[in-house]
């Protein structure tokens, strides 16, 4: 068994008992949660260490200093800039 609580499953995921698919499932948990660490730290990290001095777009004239964390930064990056992240 696994200690304490012994194999805890209850959507019933590992059922089949199929060893690789077990194996998949731990392994795609792991990375998400792994991102999931790296998404909280690319939220909370500006807030302690201060964002980049300079410009994000210098003719909107908006600084990094300008944009907010988290979603509300969504409307403020302008949309060339989304073009450059996304292509």
């Amino acid at each position: 068994g696994q200690a304490p609580v012994g194999f805890w499953d209850p959507a019933g995921f590992a059922a089949d008992g199929n060893q690789a698919n077990f194996a998949r499932r731990r392994q795609t948990e792991i990375k998400h949660g792994r991102i999931a660490q790296l998404a909280a730290m690319g939220y909370i990290t500006p807030e302690i260490t201060g964002k980049l001095p300079g410009y994000l777009s210098q003719s909107a004239s908006l600084k990094f200093a300008d944009v907010p964390n988290g979603l509300a930064a969504i409307s403020k990056v302008p949309a060339a800039g989304w073009g450059q992240i996304l292509a």
